[in-house]
């Protein structure tokens, strides 16, 4: 190394140095001793590899303290809050449901305080943590009894290895779903251990193919309710009223499967009538299992509801305990089920239904309202209109219905690849706004902003560096 090369090589501080600096104070405040000190290791290590590669000045104390803030910084976490102008309202990919106030409010004192998770107040002994939810879901329901797990999958997976484990669950070819992520219903209950038994088509199935399959080895006739697809055309279904009183005869325990679920009439909402949970009991289902987190509007949860017998079978169960929700969720659940006792105003203080039903004409005012402050961020590299769109529930939920919306659209007056690289700064904001690319434009479908939020948005987007056409988050 000649002398020119290590001369700046000796002006890089040590490590003691920069965490003296007034700048490594926040960093050790937000990131801790351990964490910081490693930090500004690597950046002393990147800054002496660069100036081995080309000599220079070395950077301050000060410099190397904010260049392993910035680094830590990047690191943040994934799951930080983020703008959903997808145009679906329970996306997957981004959570789903968001939750009601109440349950918000629900969830955080059970995180700060000690709760009776599993205790009795009255008498001074062990509870049930089923028993936060028991009495609203028989409520709810018509339903003699009822628990909960952890996801709706979990639900299914849970019954009908208590009912089927080594025995035969009889299916219609036609219900047996693929769900998010390639998890199929012919996996799930083959890791139940029962044996799947088809019966019919794929696009009919008749009373006779399910009294054919009955046996003495027939531990279960499962219905699922196809939400996420529908088969039209030349098709023949049994109904669940049907199947569950022939079942009834045959001595077999009937368990519908809802998937998505709901608690009410979503057509008295203008929504397309789907089944709901009281519906399915009533029509003599043993159990019924259904979803928290989807158009219930709630948090994670798979919920069993039914004959009191069977619950208790379940709940005997030893995977029961493998599947169960903590106290944090369940205390959302609780204050969620709650806003349901009062249907009148459940749209006015559920996120989700809040989302669903939105008039179509207050979201073009909004995205009229929005226009010209976007453009004018965007500059002259980007075209923004207003224009017509269609939003879906998602999730499974309603395939096949849309819901009118407004959306801005966001084109390049370059190359495609302008409008890739807006989209990428978007999602790269410290708020990230996700929309999606179709037709030749960004759209940004504002069916999921609140009013409420419309400042924050404008203030995240506020944040965005565009430069000769390109864009990058400041």
């Amino acid at each position: 190394m000649t002398e020119s090369q290590a001369s700046p090589l000796r002006h890089l501080p040590a490590v003691a140095t920069v965490l003296a600096t007034a700048e490594a104070a926040l960093l050790l405040e937000r990131h801790g001793r351990i964490v910081a000190t490693d930090a500004i290791r690597q950046v002393i290590e990147d800054a002496r590899k660069t100036l081995r590669a080309a000599p220079a000045a070395a950077p301050s104390a000060s410099e190397l303290a904010q260049r392993a803030l910035a680094c830590l910084e990047s690191q943040s976490s994934g799951l930080r809050p983020l703008f959903n102008l997808t145009g679906t309202v329970l996306h997957t990919n981004l959570g789903r449901a968001m939750l009601a106030e109440a349950a918000i409010d629900a969830a955080v004192d059970a995180m700060r305080h000690a709760v009776a998770l599993e205790y009795d107040l009255a008498d001074g002994e062990r509870g049930e943590r089923d028993d936060h939810l028991r009495a609203l879901l028989c409520e709810l329901t018509g339903a003699e009894d009822a628990t909960v797990v952890n996801n709706n999958a979990a639900a299914v997976l849970l019954c009908l290895n208590t009912l089927a484990l080594g025995r035969e669950a009889v299916v219609s070819r036609g219900e047996l779903i693929e769900i998010g992520g390639a998890f199929r219903m012919p996996d799930i209950m083959a890791r139940a251990g029962a044996c799947m038994v088809e019966v019919g088509t794929t696009n009919r199935t008749h009373p006779t193919d399910y009294r054919q399959a009955f046996n003495e080895s027939t531990g279960v006739v499962l219905k699922v309710h196809t939400s996420n697809y529908r088969i039209q055309g030349f098709t023949a279904e049994v109904s669940a009223h049907e199947l569950a009183a022939m079942a009834a005869d045959a001595g077999v325990p009937l368990l519908n499967d809802l998937g998505s679920g709901t608690l009410v009439d979503l057509s008295r909402h203008g929504l397309a009538k789907e089944p709901t949970v009281r519906q399915a009991v009533a029509e003599g289902a043993s159990l019924v299992t259904f979803s928290g987190d989807k158009l219930l509007g709630g948090p994670q949860a798979g919920f069993i509801v039914g004959k009191r017998a069977l619950i208790e079978q379940i709940n005997r169960n030893p995977l029961k305990r493998a599947l169960r929700v903590d106290k944090v969720r369940l205390a959302a659940i609780e204050a969620t089920l709650r806003l349901y006792r009062d249907p009148d105003r459940l749209a006015e203080r559920l996120p989700t239904l809040r989302f669903l039903v939105r008039d179509h004409a207050d979201i073009e005012m909004q995205a009229n309202r929005l226009q010209p402050m976007v453009a004018e961020r965007l500059g002259d590299a980007f075209a923004v209109s207003v224009g017509e769109c269609l939003s879906q529930v998602g999730s499974g939920s309603l395939p096949l219905d849309t819901l009118p919306s407004a959306a801005l659209l966001v084109r390049s007056r370059g190359s495609q690849h302008a409008l890739e690289s807006l989209s990428a700064a978007l999602r790269a904001l410290p708020k990230p706004i996700i929309g999606r690319i179709a037709d030749g434009a960004l759209r940004l479908d504002l069916r999921c902003l609140g009013e409420a939020d419309e400042l924050s948005f404008l203030a995240s987007l506020a944040q965005l560096d565009i430069d000769h056409g390109a864009a990058h988050a400041t």
